[in-house]
């Protein structure tokens, strides 16, 4: 992380949202910078009537329900290719307890939860569902956020 990320940060979240921030893995830390500075070009290329401060702020804290020591990168490469590729074996494996299996699957309400509890109730409603299927009613900046996070 640059000292301008840093200062991207400041800028865009409260002393009480950094904290949630800065409580990720430094891998997620830079994934929702990344998704910050996507939503940032996605919003200059004419998408009106999106309010940019707060998908900066929707894309900078979407996985704060990861924290650090919750899900390494090697673990989350497992957590990744059990469901892809083994459903019934990451099934299996939260039914049996696995954190790991249920932080991958549940990260988004966790994200969203945390959220609520700092009083970001409008983001929370957001993040929560970053993950759901898409549906014709989605507002425009959930979709955003689906796309700055998958290119991300």
């Amino acid at each position: 992380m640059t000292v301008d990320d840093a200062k991207y940060i400041s800028n865009h979240l409260s002393a009480t949202e950094q904290k949630l921030f800065f409580s990720m893995d430094v891998a997620d830390q830079c994934h929702s910078l990344r998704t910050a500075y996507a939503i940032e070009r996605y919003a200059i290329e004419g998408k009106a009537g999106v309010d940019r401060e707060f998908l900066i702020r929707c894309a900078l804290l979407h996985d704060v329900g990861r924290k650090k020591g919750d899900m390494s990168i090697s673990g989350k490469v497992l957590a990744v290719l059990a469901m892809e590729f083994f459903p019934m074996l990451g099934e299996w494996m939260e039914r049996r307890g696995s954190q790991l299996i249920y932080i991958y699957k549940h990260h988004a309400e966790l994200s969203g939860k945390k959220l609520q509890e700092i009083g970001l109730f409008r983001e929370a409603k957001i993040v929560a569902k970053h993950h759901s299927p898409p549906s014709p009613n989605d507002p425009k900046e959930l979709k955003l956020l689906r796309l700055a996070d998958e290119k991300s």
